[in-house]
């Protein structure tokens, strides 16, 4: 399984402080930390892309380009390219540059984005939020596919036989799709035979079981001849213990969720939700390495996946312990589970 961070650069601001961190500064230890996240050996770093104050990055793009020039080996993708508000013609480009910069470990993680503020701000109707994405995701995978690429449709100018430059190093680029656990998401990503980027930030995980196989099963109903891939992104958080883990991490947790929360009608974050969701079957991985490395393995046995990500930094975790929960996820975690699940695929043998 490969295991790796992502992360939406958040800057939250300090209820403690009553201060943002400068969103400069954000972007420069995130920098900082895909770097860490290398050298420890995890595999993949994703950066998300958002327009609002409370995160810094609104081109993952041009944070991953500056990774791939100090870095050797993890992956980098978007987690996510908000692709409705975007141009694929230029999403392709700007990824293609940082495959050359990194040498074949650029990825593309599209999806509609958790939040709404680049219909407006690019100009796009929200009207056409099913319509748009649809229309996108077909004209970038065109273009990932064909050198000279004839297309035309509802929402762009046509494409009248025109090249897309540079071509990436990868051929195909990786575009894997993210969803939030919507079943004709899953189809959508199976009949077009894309790797399927399953977010779990809530609830019971088995519960998202059926989604993963509802998409296995369409893959092979659509006749692809690479095999399914799924990644499981969560939030989480790794400490030398359980109990440092919790201590450091509910505030920010809490103060995230309860502001979305005034957003969009939700009750206030409290301990007792915390608790229950970094229970053994909750969706928060957060505890010690030893903890965190049995709740992934239990994950697997529901879903079976390829990928596992975490975001680690959520709200305004301090850069000095994302730091620290990075090298714990690289040196104890990931590697516990790389050999439990290669004794898992051992079979026993007789004596």
């Amino acid at each position: 399984m490969e295991i790796g961070v992502y992360s939406f650069a958040d800057t939250a601001v300090n209820p403690e402080t009553g201060r943002r961190l400068p969103q400069d500064q954000r972007i420069r230890d995130l920098v900082e930390e895909i770097e860490l996240a290398d050298a420890v050996g995890l595999d993949v770093f994703g950066v998300g892309e958002h327009h609002r104050p409370d995160f810094a990055v609104s081109s993952p793009a041009i944070v991953l380009a500056a990774a791939a020039a100090r870095t050797k080996r993890i992956r980098l993708t978007s987690a996510v390219t908000v692709l409705s508000s975007d141009d694929p013609v230029r999403v392709f480009q700007d990824f293609a540059t940082i495959d050359a910069l990194s040498n074949g470990r650029a990825e593309i993680m599209a999806g509609r984005g958790s939040f709404l503020e680049s219909f407006p701000l690019f100009g796009y109707d929200l009207d056409d939020y099913d319509t748009l994405f649809a229309e996108k995701l077909g004209l970038l995978l065109q273009v990932r596919d064909h050198e000279r690429v004839t297309w035309q449709g509802r929402h762009r100018a046509a494409i009248d036989d025109r090249g897309v430059y540079p071509r990436p190093v990868q051929d195909p680029l990786p575009v894997w799709l993210a969803i939030g656990g919507n079943h004709s998401s899953a189809v959508r990503a199976a009949r077009l035979g894309l790797p399927l980027a399953l977010a779990i930030i809530g609830g019971m995980p088995e519960r998202f079981a059926a989604v993963t196989e509802y998409y296995r099963r369409e893959y092979a109903r659509a006749g692809h001849a690479a095999p399914p891939r799924v990644s499981i992104n969560s939030l989480g958080y790794v400490a030398d213990t359980t109990e440092q883990a919790a201590e450091e991490w509910f505030p920010s947790y809490a103060a995230v969720f309860t502001q979305i929360g005034r957003e969009r009608g939700w009750q206030p974050t409290t301990r007792a939700d915390f608790d229950a969701q970094r229970s053994p079957r909750g969706a928060l991985l957060v505890g010690s390495p030893e903890v965190v490395t049995e709740k992934i393995l239990f994950e697997h046995l529901h879903f079976g996946h390829d990928r596992f990500l975490a975001q680690m930094d959520l709200g305004w975790m301090p850069h000095a312990k994302v730091m620290r929960a990075i090298e714990l996820l690289g040196t104890k975690v990931a590697p516990a589970v790389r050999e439990r699940l290669a004794e898992r695929e051992t079979p026993a043998v007789s004596g």
